[in-house]
């Protein structure tokens, strides 16, 4: 009897642990969390659903401050509480999970994914989000091409790609939006935003970001599409998307150099 008490005492601090972290720990060890949630059943799915209960609670506490305030300025208007990886890792985890309250959860609660995605140009990234949920990377990334393509205009559309004088003329909210659904849903390893950090503290040297990405060989050779890169989390940071690379520097150049990574 009393070692059962015990074992149950040690689950219970345990549980607690976990579920302080996820709250204030690091991302780091809030993805480390989550991992271990997520093996401890009822309990843990438990846990991460209260985590995301709590994300939505903040969302809908910044929406009514921002109704408050909105004689502000526009830009010293809150847009509502903003998902991070972890909350897109917890949520991956009920996704895919075959528990009923999971399932429950996820499609009364946030059947579209986390983030409602802005487009100053009407165009519709509830797919991409879908895709990135399941983590199916090798498609999305094909599909963010096609969203570029959208962001340029019909030109872009027919003809497939995006010249690198056309992306001046994207949005900041779309690329934001499209860099934010990629961050959250790879536990903050892909995303252009990412991207950018390596270009930046490589001192924007092109041959150290394609070393580093994992876009060109130690000897100088392209990775080839698409058997050659990696769809999946054991990825090295920034390897996707990768599509504006096919195009080469100019475009990159252009991507990684937009205002939407000014902060």
């Amino acid at each position: 009897m009393t070692s059962t008490v015990i074992n149950s005492d040690n689950v219970s601090d345990r549980l607690d642990g976990l579920v302080e972290t996820l709250a204030t720990g690091s991302l780091q060890k809030q993805l480390q969390a989550i991992q271990t949630l997520s093996t401890l059943e009822d309990a843990g799915e438990q846990a991460l659903i209260d985590f995301l209960s709590t994300f939505l609670a903040l969302q809908v506490s910044s929406q009514v401050s921002s109704q408050v305030s909105s004689q502000a300025p526009k830009s010293q208007t809150s847009a509502g509480e903003m998902p991070t990886a972890a909350h897109g890792s917890a949520y991956q985890r009920l996704y895919i999970s075959s528990s009923d309250r999971a399932h429950t959860f996820v499609t009364e609660k946030l059947p579209h994914g986390l983030l409602a995605p802005h487009s100053e140009k009407g165009v519709d990234y509830g797919d991409l989000q879908k895709l990135l949920i399941r983590q199916e990377y090798q498609a999305a990334d094909k599909l963010t091409m096609q969203k570029l393509c959208e962001l340029a205009g019909e030109r872009a559309v027919k003809r497939k790609w995006v010249y690198f004088t056309e992306v001046g003329q994207f949005p900041i909210a779309d690329l934001r939006t499209i860099d934010t659904l990629w961050r959250i849903y790879s536990e903050n390893k892909f995303g252009w935003s990412k991207q950018h950090e390596l270009w930046t503290r490589l001192g924007e040297d092109w041959d150290r970001l394609w070393a580093q990405l994992i876009w060109k060989s130690p000897e100088g050779t392209w990775t080839r599409y698409p058997g050659e890169f990696i769809w999946d989390l054991s990825a090295p940071v920034g390897h996707l998307p990768l599509s504006n690379q096919l195009r080469g520097v100019r475009m990159m150049d252009a991507l990684l150099s937009h205002p939407a990574w000014v902060q």
